[in-house]
């Protein structure tokens, strides 16, 4: 028998809502899915702010599920199980999904399961054209994490190393700062990384070379605001937005951008060769990095590996990884839902932990 999950997500800044329809093999197809950045609004600020977030998710998040259903050609009714990110994230924020969640359940006496929000990321690529099969590497880069795990299954995940400081989403984000890049910085990093060389500038490869699965960016961010201190550039807004700044800002981002890529490159090789694994998944936000993924593409035919994304319009936080984990687990007799009356949030729940 088919079911009917609606997700939602909302544990940082994008308020996310889908529809994912399970087959009675549990195979998982995306119906319909609807997401708001708050980009916008944060950046005047120059990063996220919990309070201003958990106001528009509960601005959002109706909206969206309305015009979800709507698109997918159903009613609320229809709907078997609500899925909402249950952690990790801002308090605030989780709240609004969970609090609606549990009404929405209520409302139409139908069961919850709360999601973690990287497991969500990490099988996002079964929702894409080309999903792949366990077992697997998975390199999960997003915002705040960046972690490289053997999945064997659902809910089977073996940490083989994580980010001892600084991830690579926060040192695309902080570089960019220093640049004086608008927020959010990553994305706006690696378009000015278009026009630069990446030999421009020396940068650190830091841990590249070290006995372990483990990352660490912290320096790089310190290296790249050496640069430009020796520029006399740094914490000087007018000279960085001066047009003839920008090719040596192009050089410097491009320089940025090739040291993060080609750790998380030579890491993910280096995990696929310990595992004896010939399969990759790359999940989260950083995975729509274009170089990223050239970079991968290009190792994995040399080597004969596979390397599996998700969709673009999926890297970021969304409702359908959230409803397609619900689902998995489900299917795998690893979740069982809860009333609807029964919900909580973990600001703070390690992926080991589910």
């Amino acid at each position: 028998m088919s079911q009917l999950i609606l997700g939602v997500e909302s544990s940082c800044d994008e308020t996310g809502v889908a529809l994912v329809r399970a087959d009675a093999a549990g195979v998982p197809r995306l119906l319909a899915h609807a997401l708001h950045s708050q980009i916008d609004m944060h950046q005047a600020y120059g990063g996220v702010v919990p309070e201003l977030a958990s106001r528009d998710h509960i601005r959002r998040v109706v909206p969206l599920a309305r015009q979800v259903v709507q698109e997918a050609g159903c009613a609320l009714a229809d709907v078997d199980l609500i899925a909402y990110t249950r952690g990790p994230g801002l308090a605030g924020a989780l709240l609004v999904g969970a609090g609606f969640a549990c009404a929405l359940g209520v409302a139409l006496q139908r069961p919850l399961l709360g999601v973690h929000h990287l497991e969500g990321h990490l099988l996002s690529p079964f929702l894409s054209a080309d999903p792949p099969t366990f077992p697997f590497v998975a390199l999960l880069v997003s915002g705040g994490h960046t972690q490289l795990m053997r999945v064997d299954g659902v809910g089977q995940y073996s940490l083989l190393g994580e980010t001892v400081d600084d991830a690579a989403g926060e040192a695309f984000d902080k570089s960019a700062k220093l640049m004086g890049l608008p927020y959010p910085g990553g994305p706006h990093l690696s378009r000015l990384a278009e026009s630069g060389r990446d030999d421009a500038f020396e940068l650190p490869r830091p841990m590249l070379h070290a006995d372990n699965l483990d990352f660490s960016f912290a320096g790089l961010k310190t290296a790249v605001r050496t640069h430009l201190v020796r520029l006399g550039w740094l914490d000087q807004p007018a000279t960085l937005a001066d047009p003839a700044s920008a090719p040596v800002l192009a050089d410097l981002a491009a320089s940025t951008q090739a040291a993060i890529v080609d750790v998380l490159v030579r890491k993910s090789l280096a995990a696929l060769k310990q595992t004896g694994l010939t399969r990759l998944v790359v999940a989260g936000g950083v995975g729509a990095n274009r170089r990223l993924r050239a970079q991968l593409d290009a190792a994995a035919q040399r080597r004969r590996l596979r390397v599996h994304y998700p969709e673009m319009h999926l890297c970021t936080d969304n409702g359908a990884m959230i409803a397609l984990a619900a689902a998995m687990r489900l299917q795998a007799g690893l979740a069982q839902p809860q009333p609807a009356a029964a919900f909580d949030v973990k600001p703070r729940w390690p992926l080991a932990a589910i």
